[in-house]
């Protein structure tokens, strides 16, 4: 085919030169274009084979290359994750054909698997990446059942071949089982050396389905799976176009966030924005669409023509947070600050939901919802970083659902209005099934943790020839409680963890609060376990006891629950010696001295309060 026209004018890069959008249209009639994605558990290579993609295509320039190109965050970088879904179209011949690649870079943690499942939808297949020093994790498991569901196209492959580490035969076995393939249709790459990308990229033409089209109707529908925020140019929303076309200047609507919006903007990743003339059916890019309020743009949402009567593509959901913790800024001068970037954040997250609070301790701050604890400490370190501010964070709660004696149902977020003891009602909590894969040798320590936990194990089998996948269930504060890096610790990193909401149950838990100098303290009070109730006591008390400054008084610091203290400490008083300045003398004038100085600690400890200061709260917030 040496007519053939390139899509691009020239052989540089598709960001830095404008591409051929006439010959691009042409590909997709001529069903070039392929939609995928790479499913893979965290740190099992997905970047980095990312990364040998687009310099296999020529997609960027070998000098402008650096390690985990479609990571646009710092905090990406350093973590080794993937936070934010990139998108990016690559250029590939093979055979002499020219063909568009559409590639969706989407995390692998589970608080994001429902951004993930969305970006499912905008594509046609999947490459199964398993790491082969590891083996299939859970939270591969579980994106591949979503996959799956969806209809893709699955291709597995394994990562890191180079690895003296490597288990090669073994891991190929684990993946045949699991998806019934043979042994010999599952390709080998290396992300380090390159090997083996070419003829994935090969795999993915042959066997990807292209974008089915239909001509039946013009009426845009279009699946929204990512979105950013510019100063300049409001939301930008990433999208997959179903059916019709839109161009800049059209006039389209959000169907679930009920608004009209113009768009300013069309175009395509390669990997930075290119603007085009329009997106067509099946392919993947981009819309500005002006809108700089929050709750407009939502992960899942269908955007259609504004006078459109076509129904919204189905399964979207509302973002629904379930982890709580409450954020102060360190001085309360900064309380302004931190409204507006939560506020900033809402705009590129529409699962942060935040509302304002007020401790007695902490002064004003901001009660959060978020997706799960890595959810919660990516926004606060992106709030440090981004607004450079200082942040007080409680301890992580769950939601809580009570009862009360008289049939009202009540949602308690924090502890401390959490009801009484002595009063009547029932709690429900979130539960929580979890898929855990760990080698067998360490199932014998694992199982003591989960009995701590207090977890229910459904099923158990057998993964490849020496790992074991327990199916289990729990609550989710027992989740939240340190349960997967235990779990890390006593299999030296192997084991692996997913889990999904699993509904409310019956709970056995207590609030626990924290009484100084007999004064309640809201601000430590706890939910906990009644199983765990004194050990817990007992901790609380000895933090307070340790951080806590001594008095000119002896200070009770005291946990009680369930009507009673609990476990107690007392914070001996300063001592000053009152007599220091006499000499010589009857001994009676010192006598004197010291019983005066003995009714004024008494008079003290019965009328005076303690301060706490402020340094405590953060040293008790931080140490939780």
């Amino acid at each position: 085919m040496s007519d053939r026209m390139p899509i691009f004018s020239s052989e540089e890069n598709f960001w830095r030169k404008r591409p051929n959008f006439d010959i691009l249209y042409q590909l997709m009639e001529k069903n070039k274009i392929r939609n995928f994605s790479i499913i893979a558990h965290i740190d099992h290579g997905k970047s980095t084979l990312a990364d040998r993609m687009l310099e296999c295509t020529h997609t960027v320039e070998g000098r402008n290359m650096k390690e985990q190109v479609l990571d646009s965050m710092d905090l990406e970088r350093e973590r080794g994750i993937t936070i934010k879904m990139q998108p990016v179209r690559m250029r590939y011949l093979l055979e002499g054909d020219e063909y568009i690649l559409n590639l969706i870079d989407t995390p692998g943690h589970i608080d994001f698997s429902y951004e993930v499942s969305r970006s499912l939808r905008a594509v046609e297949g999947s490459v199964v990446l398993v790491d082969s020093t590891q083996g299939i994790q859970a939270q591969t498991l579980t994106t591949l059942y979503d996959a799956l569901d969806a209809g893709l196209i699955i291709i597995p492959v394994l990562s890191k071949i180079d690895s003296p580490l490597a288990r090669v035969d073994e891991v190929k076995s684990e993946v045949a089982d699991l998806l019934g393939c043979d042994k010999k249709d599952i390709l080998e790459t290396s992300g380090k050396t390159g090997e083996g990308v070419e003829g994935l990229l090969n795999s993915i033409i042959k066997k990807v389905s292209p974008p089915k089209i239909s001509n039946e109707t013009k009426d845009l529908k279009s699946l929204v799976f990512d979105f950013e925020y510019s100063d300049h140019k409001g939301v930008i929303v990433y999208t997959r176009i179903i059916e019709g076309e839109v161009k800049a200047g059209d006039k389209l609507k959000f169907c679930a966030g009920g608004r009209g919006f113009q768009a300013l903007e069309v175009g395509i990743f390669s990997p930075k924005e290119v603007a085009s003339d329009k997106l067509q059916a099946g392919e993947i890019g981009y819309i500005v669409t002006g809108v700089k309020e929050p709750n407009i743009v939502s992960i899942g949402d269908t955007i259609l023509n504004e006078k459109s009567s076509s129904f919204p593509l189905p399964g979207y959901k509302s973002p629904q947070p379930i982890v709580w913790a409450s954020i102060y800024p360190e001085g309360q001068d900064e309380f302004v600050s931190l409204r507006q970037a939560l506020e900033r954040l809402k705009l590129t997250d529409s699962s942060l939901s935040f509302e304002e609070e007020s401790s007695h301790s902490l002064g004003k701050g901001f009660r959060c919802g978020f997706l799960g604890v890595l959810h919660l400490e990516i926004i606060t370190e992106r709030i440090k970083r981004e607004f450079g501010l200082d942040l007080v964070i409680t301890t992580p709660t769950v939601e809580y659902e009570v009862t009360t004696g008289k049939g009202e149902v009540q949602k308690i977020y924090s502890p401390h209005t959490f009801p009484d003891h002595g009063k009547n009602f029932s709690v429900r909590e979130p539960w929580v099934s979890v898929k855990l894969i760990t080698p067998q040798e360490y199932m014998e320590y694992i199982m003591p943790v989960l009995y701590k936990h207090e977890v229910l194990v459904k099923d158990s089998e057998t993964v490849g020839e020496s790992r074991t996948s327990l199916s289990i269930e729990m609550p989710l504060r027992e989740l939240m409680r340190n349960f997967f890096d235990k779990i890390k610790s006593i299999s030296s990193g192997f084991a692996s963890i997913s889990y999904e909401m699993a509904g409310m149950r019956d709970a056995d838990v207590v609030r626990l609060d924290a009484l100084i100098a007999e004064e309640l303290m809201p601000v430590f009070s706890r939910i906990v376990s009644r199983k765990r109730v004194e050990k817990e006591a007992e901790q609380l008390v000895e933090k307070l006891h340790k951080n806590l400054p001594r008095q000119m008084f002896a200070v009770k610091v005291q946990a009680q629950a369930l009507g009673r203290v609990i476990s107690s400490k007392t914070i001996s008083a300063l001592k000053k010696d009152v007599t220091g300045y006499l000499y010589g003398g009857d001994i009676t004038r010192k006598m004197k001295l010291r019983e005066k100085q003995k009714k004024g600690k008494k008079k003290m400890r019965e009328r005076g309060k303690v301060n706490v200061p402020y340094e405590v709260f953060i040293k008790m917030v931080k140490e939780e």
